[in-house]
């Protein structure tokens, strides 16, 4: 009987794809990088805002992500003393740490498409 080689049974692998799970657990969804991405860009944006920016996305799964990304503190939260009551989103010094990620990751895409459609 031949012996199954093992890959990936190292600690330090064992470790990175553990790291690579958690991260795609915060990260993952249609949204979050879209969402991200513009408050990297915007600085402060209120609800209405992001609605307009993220194009296709719903209020409901706006608000949802963003109290993801909150909870998760890649976003920041603040309620304005204003009447109505207007609430201002930004992005936490942690969450800027993705701005190189994102811009790998947009690089990849527009190189991907290139490399598929042979432009």
């Amino acid at each position: 009987m031949k012996k199954k080689a093992t890959i990936n049974n190292t600690p330090v692998c064992q470790m990175r794809m553990q790291a690579i799970s958690d991260s795609m657990s915060i990260l993952s969804g249609k949204w979050k990088f879209h969402i991200l991405g513009t408050l990297i860009e915007g600085d402060k944006l209120g609800f209405m805002d992001l609605l307009r920016e993220v194009d296709g996305i719903g209020s409901k799964m706006l608000s949802k992500e963003l109290q993801d990304l909150e909870m998760n503190r890649l976003v920041n939260r603040k309620v304005m003393d204003t009447k109505p009551i207007t609430v201002q989103y930004s992005i936490t010094e942690y969450g800027k740490t993705l701005a190189p990620v994102i811009d790998a990751l947009a690089k990849w895409g527009v190189d991907y498409k290139r490399s598929i459609s042979g432009k």
